[in-house]
């Protein structure tokens, strides 16, 4: 099956919370979570969704799925790559999402979402360490830094994402230098800096252990 191309705000209604897909619109009252809190479909505000203990744990795999905008083959390979690494499973899962080149330019301001920021990776715009990198699934490490083209920052849409990264914030495993276009990976990301929207990744593990 290949990517959802459908209406991402049904996917925040049908997981019940914001999972800011849509950019600055999120933050406004034009926000259709906001106006319609409840899953989509014909029954309306007066839908009960009561989940089964395995239910509740594909929700939360499928909730983080559409935050990082990745599809069922890839979640399962950075799973199986997070149970091989030491440590927690579920942070080292985390980790692996986050740092994915396309989350990296969101995070750093260069796109107003995951999904704008992985199209700014596909066509080219997007440098890592001097040299063009157009796979949004790209894993940085620490040092990498991470530019917008030369020939890309009069780009309207980069430029007025840049202006709203102020709402977001820069986690502090990322250095933002605004005026160069330009953003350095200082560290690996923390798992407590990865709290909008919650995520409970044990449910996720606990679903693959079955």
């Amino acid at each position: 099956m290949g990517r959802y191309t459908g209406p991402v705000c049904k996917l925040c209604r049908r997981e019940g919370l914001k999972l800011y897909l849509k950019g600055e619109r999120c933050y406004t009252d034009k926000c259709a979570f906001e106006r319609r809190p409840y899953p989509p479909g014909q029954h309306g505000p007066t839908a009960r969704i009561k989940f089964s203990d395995y239910g509740l744990r594909l929700r939360e795999k499928q909730k983080v799925k559409r935050i990082y905008g990745v599809s069922e083959k890839q979640f399962a390979r950075y799973f199986e790559m997070a149970e091989r690494q030491r440590g927690n499973t579920g942070v080292n899962l985390l980790i692996l999402l986050e740092r994915r080149l396309d989350n990296v330019v969101y995070r750093l301001g260069f796109a107003s979402s995951r999904r704008e920021a992985r199209q700014l990776v596909n066509h080219g715009h997007i440098m890592v360490n001097g040299h063009v990198v157009d796979i949004p699934s790209y894993l940085v490490d620490v040092g990498d830094v991470i530019e917008v083209k030369p020939s890309s920052r009069d780009m309207d849409r980069i430029k007025a994402a840049l202006e709203g990264v102020a709402r977001r914030g820069i986690p502090s495993w990322l250095e933002l230098r605004k005026e160069e276009f330009k953003g350095i990976v200082k560290d690996m990301p923390k798992r407590e800096e990865l709290t909008t929207p919650p995520i409970q990744e044990q449910l996720i593990v606990e679903l693959y252990s079955k």
